[in-house]
């Protein structure tokens, strides 16, 4: 898979035109989905449809500060009471000083003018793990951001066009937490589909869904679901954090190499992303002009890190209207050495979310281009 489907853009071949226009079928399509050693090592337990409260974090904080600005909506927190002491029945005599004793009771070797003050125990400064990613915007030590990009609800979508003729949408999902063994994970997802123009040359229908961690941020799982005209394919993929070890299974049809598999398992760097989390990841970072950012990627049987620099800020005219944006150009490292990935390119929001809002991409002939029309923030 070409590193520029990292941000899930020219994932697919939108010009096949030797191809049918609908999707490939299979009748074993349903049987590709199963995979047992995927099931076994990884439990992914997603909220109900309809929770009972689906309030998120951010939205408590800010019906709670919502309140405390309203004055007929002021929060009151009841104070404590707090029960009265109980009552002794037991007399006490007072104890009087003890004022016949010419000894002191201050021992000259202990006393504070003879003792030596403690040393303060000095801890080393805490640094943000990997100690290639920058540090600004996060606690000391932490692999949290400060400010959380992420809603829960939110999506973005962009319009993908080559010469200017709309060739598909791209959606970019930030779905309920789920809880991946046992732990509490952002569940995010990208979704591409052609459009119907494009699609009486090649249908494209695919969704992607990676599992990132809530406390370390790193990916525990992803799923791919490709279904398009020339293919069907089926990838899993697990990250164990504690062996520092990635398993990756495929399962894929086309209609000249009929049914193939792959499997893969290789040793990966502490805190690598998959190639669909990186999307994501890339907007914790504050991105100042004319700083590199860098973190570690992981996929198909190798370690990479990807590199990107902010170029410079811009206002972006979109179809939502002029938007602030910051314009970063992407690059990667493999084995130590630099790969430039060509012309690309990508325009975050300059704010606090970091939305994806365009990314271009020069191929052979032209360019294509991804670009919002749309934003849900989420709540």
């Amino acid at each position: 898979m070409r590193l520029s489907a990292l941000f899930g853009t020219v994932v697919f071949v939108l010009l096949a035109s030797n191809c049918s226009s609908s999707p490939l079928k299979y009748e074993k399509a349903q049987e590709m989905k199963k995979n047992q050693e995927f099931e076994e090592a990884v439990t992914i337990e997603r909220p109900p449809t309809e929770p009972e409260n689906t309030s998120s974090e951010a939205e408590v904080q800010k019906e709670t500060e919502a309140a405390s600005k309203d004055s007929s909506q002021e929060v009151r927190v009841p104070p404590k009471k707090t029960p009265p002491p109980k009552k002794s029945s037991v007399k006490r005599e007072p104890i009087e000083p003890d004022t016949k004793s010419k000894k002191s009771t201050v021992d000259k070797k202990t006393s504070p003018k003879n003792s030596k003050k403690p040393k303060p125990i000095v801890q080393a400064p805490l640094i943000r793990q990997p100690d290639i990613e920058d540090t600004v915007g996060f606690a000391p030590g932490s692999r949290r951001p400060i400010v959380d990009p992420f809603r829960i609800g939110e999506e973005v979508v962009h319009d993908v066009h080559y010469f200017k003729v709309s060739a598909g949408e791209l959606r970019l999902q930030v779905e309920p937490y789920s809880t991946v063994n046992s732990r509490r994970s952002y569940t995010f997802a990208i979704e591409i589909k052609t459009s119907s123009l494009f699609n009486a040359f090649y249908s494209v229908e695919d969704r992607a869904e990676t599992f990132v961690d809530y406390e370390d941020l790193s990916p525990r799982a992803y799923q791919l679901h490709v279904k398009e005209s020339g293919q069907l394919r089926e990838a899993k993929m697990v990250f164990d954090t504690k062996k520092n070890l990635a398993k990756f299974w495929e399962k894929k049809v086309t209609k000249e190499d009929g049914e193939e598999q792959k499997k893969q398992e290789w040793e990966i760097l502490p805190y690598s992303q998959d190639i669909y989390s990186a999307a994501f990841y890339m907007r914790i970072f504050q991105w100042d002009v004319g700083k590199e950012y860098a973190f570690r990627v992981a996929n198909d049987n190798e370690n990479l890190v990807f590199s990107g620099k902010a170029i410079r800020r811009e206002v972006l005219d979109t179809k939502l209207g002029p938007m602030k944006a910051i314009v970063i150009q992407p690059n990667i490292v493999l084995k130590g050495k630099f790969k430039p990935i060509g012309d690309n390119y990508i325009w975050l929001s300059d704010d606090d979310r970091k939305y994806i809002l365009r990314i271009e991409s020069k191929i052979k002939i032209g360019t294509l281009v991804s670009e919002v029309v749309g934003i849900k923030p989420g709540g």
